[in-house]
């Protein structure tokens, strides 16, 4: 029902990060994805999620050499193993204050989030609950994902259908996938609602084949993922990437045309969605993907 188009990784969270040709995937998601964080003094994880506090990390790009070491590129091209210390000062430079890369989850670390304006950018619950930090934003604070740097789901993937169907709506916005963060760009093919032969319709919706998926499986090369949810989306899409400019109508534009339902939080603005690995296995651009009845 479709093909994988895009395979990208994240080694340090919230920094820029690279694409491949082929990936193993294991039970913790993508092998190298998000193994490396920047912490500050106070406990908070670095996301750029908050982006008055961590947005700067979006300026630097991090990748796996052939050594398997993760190497972080500065804004000004400087290039340093993710153990060297002086990467730290660098970044504490950056960001404005004392940071340091961790492999470590700390116990209680923070990830904070800014409240867009925009409906359907955070559960009314939490957007009721927000306070303002000492950078004047509106925020909410949580936490990341047990044991992980990932805020939920081990991988996320995006449509190419979802993608062309947000250009209809906002042609004058930017809808390069990178901006989504996502590990798996897949093509499900025209929308024409062909299917798989097991009941779900690989193509249903306007445009966003995902939706029909939760709690489906879906076979891609030699993996098996389990689709757990949509993917809200926060401020991130609408900043600066690399060489992407920044475009704040970018989340705007899915609050209008695609707010869902995210488990018992209410309708929420989203574009993807998070997958559990289920079985390891390679993934390569060009795979076949096949959606599986849940049992």
């Amino acid at each position: 029902m479709g093909t994988v188009t895009a395979l990208y990784r994240y080694p340090v969270k919230s920094m820029l990060g690279e694409a491949l040709t082929s990936v193993a995937v294991t039970e913790a998601g993508l092998s190298g994805d998000r193994v490396f964080a920047v912490l500050d003094e106070t406990g908070a994880v670095g996301s750029a999620k908050h982006p008055r506090k961590w947005g700067e990390l979006l300026r630097c790009r991090s990748r796996l050499d052939e050594s398997g070491t993760v190497r972080v590129a500065l804004p000004d091209g400087t290039t340093l193993r993710v153990d060297d210390p002086e990467l730290g000062f660098l970044l504490g430079k950056l960001l404005g204050r004392p940071v340091h890369l961790s492999s470590v989850v700390p116990e209680h670390g923070r990830l904070e989030r800014a409240v867009p304006a925009y409906e359907g950018g955070v559960p009314d619950v939490l957007r009721d609950s927000a306070s303002v930090d000492e950078t004047g934003e509106s925020i909410t604070t949580g936490r990341v994902a047990g044991g992980t740097f990932f805020d939920f789901g081990r991988v996320h993937l995006v449509t190419a259908s979802s993608l062309a169907r947000m250009r209809e709506a906002y042609p004058a916005g930017d809808f390069d996938p990178r901006r989504f963060r996502p590990n798996l760009v897949v093509d499900t093919g025209t929308g024409t609602g062909t299917g798989t032969g097991t009941g779900i319709d690989a193509d249903s919706g306007p445009g966003f084949p995902e939706d029909a998926w939760t709690g489906a499986r879906l076979r891609v090369g030699e993996a098996l993922f389990r689709v757990v949810v949509p993917t809200p989306r926060c401020v991130i899409p609408t900043l600066g990437h690399g060489e992407l400019a920044a475009d704040p109508g970018i989340m705007r534009a899915v609050a209008r045309h695609h707010r869902v339902p995210v488990l018992d939080l209410g309708r929420l603005s989203c574009l993807g969605v998070y997958l559990d690995v289920l079985e390891a296995g390679r993934v390569e651009v060009g795979d076949t993907i096949t959606v599986q009845q849940a049992d």
